[in-house]
């Protein structure tokens, strides 16, 4: 939208608010509020945001930096007032003198969306994201009940989620996030809703517009909402899976059959393959993560295949424009912005270096995931790859406060003491 409308928008709708939003390097979504009347103001020249404060952004001594809203991405908050409406955009994060902030992970992911378009490809990614739903106490407080008993696409009454899930499909609709499927999951009140695939950044910005979403139509209900990895030592973890489509002469390389000859399709998956291990510590980025890769249909091993719905990649072989690679072993706590970056590089990178993909080995024991938070850190560490692509002082500064993670974890408390429980 042009500046224009929105200004129209916002008056004829007697907008109070506009809600300046950003997510730090963790993948925190963090917002300011500005008097409606301020906006044009705020898109010229920027809103003030003191770094210093945030604890997901880098310890800079220059630390002011500036807000600037992406006009792209106006949303209406469904479940504020519909007297006085709330506005949203996501914004981009630039230094005093308008160059872009290292720490603003949706510039990271625009800069691998162009490696991709100028290596000739136009990526897009679908998510389905797993989640519960769990009842709060006398003071509101989350505890670790679930709403239902309901297993696998179970329906009313022993579905107890199933109209929280519809009013939240229907508030997504609401702010122009389109979903094609939900339905209950293995867990009790455990749920999975699923999206229409989209551009890499819209999908990122709906993965944070989807997980506040969810949130807040939850605390509406009573509920409270949980997309820790594993929230239940004896019931189904929640991942998130990230679907892939490549274009190329608006042709998807992932729709033919997987011939030796379709060079493009298997380097691009054995980038992914190659890079993955190194990538584990943003994909799965808490002590928690590591609770849910390896047990039921979770993967552990780096393979691919196709069809097969326990391997680390998985192909689709439908021969339409819905064709794609699916990774498996991300879950929600991830950055989704710096998540899809990365595949994107590891990728184009098995592209450039005609990397070789090994033939189907899904039944074949073979490099493991990262088997904890530690493992993952030192191989981040250790990755020229990662150094290439991401700036320094983002994995120095990830690295340490994950250190620190592992330091205070406490093996025997992991599920009733895991301080993710109420922040992811």
């Amino acid at each position: 939208m042009k500046i224009d409308e929105i200004l129209h928008y916002i008056e004829f709708n007697h907008v109070k608010f506009v809600r300046l939003a950003f997510c730090d390097i963790f993948g925190t979504l963090k917002n300011l509020s500005i008097n409606a009347e301020d906006f044009k103001q705020a898109n010229e020249q920027g809103i003030n945001l003191d770094a210093s404060d945030v604890s997901g952004f880098m310890n800079f001594k220059k630390t002011d930096l500036l807000l600037f809203p992406d006009l792209g991405t106006m949303s209406v908050l469904p479940w504020r007032s519909s007297h006085e409406k709330v506005v949203r955009f996501f914004c981009d994060i630039k230094y005093l003198d308008g160059t872009p902030f290292e720490g603003d992970g949706r510039q990271f992911l625009r800069q691998a969306m162009e490696a991709c378009e100028a290596y000739g490809y136009t990526p897009k990614i679908g998510i389905e994201s797993e989640f519960y739903l769990f009842e709060n106490d006398d003071r509101g407080k989350p505890t670790n009940i679930p709403f239902d008993d309901a297993s696998y696409l179970d329906v009313t009454p022993l579905d107890g989620c199933e109209n929280i899930r519809r009013e939240i499909c229907l508030s997504l609709e609401q702010m122009n996030v389109k979903t094609t499927m939900s339905y209950h999951e293995k867990g009790p009140g455990q749920n999975v809703i699923i999206f229409e695939d989209d551009s890499a950044l819209k999908a990122a910005d709906n993965m944070v517009i989807f997980k506040n979403c969810v949130k807040s139509i939850a605390l509406l209900n009573g509920l409270y909402a949980s997309f820790l990895p594993r929230p239940l030592e004896d019931a189904s973890g929640s991942g998130l899976r990230i679907k892939v489509t490549l274009s190329k002469n608006d042709r998807n390389i992932f729709n033919d059959d997987y011939e030796v000859d379709i060079e493009e399709q298997r380097c691009f998956i054995a980038g992914v393959l190659n890079r993955v291990h190194e990538m584990s510590l943003i994909l799965n980025p808490i002590n928690n993560s590591y609770e849910r890769l390896g047990r039921e249909k979770a993967p552990k091993y780096i393979t691919w295949a196709k069809g097969n719905q326990s391997q680390l990649i998985r192909v689709d072989e439908k021969k339409d424009e819905y064709s794609y690679i699916m990774l498996r072993s991300a879950d929600a706590s991830c950055n989704p912005y710096y998540a899809y970056a990365l595949l994107l590089y590891a990728g184009i990178e098995g592209m450039k270096n005609h990397e070789k993909l090994p033939e189907d080995y899904s039944k074949i024991p073979v490099q493991q995931l990262p088997k904890d938070l530690k493992e993952a850190i030192e191989s981040l560490e250790k990755s020229t790859f990662m150094k290439d692509v991401m700036n320094q002082k983002i994995i120095d500064k990830f690295c340490e406060i994950k250190q620190q993670e592992v330091d205070d974890y406490n093996e025997e408390k992991r599920f009733e003491n895991d301080p993710y429980f109420k922040l992811i």
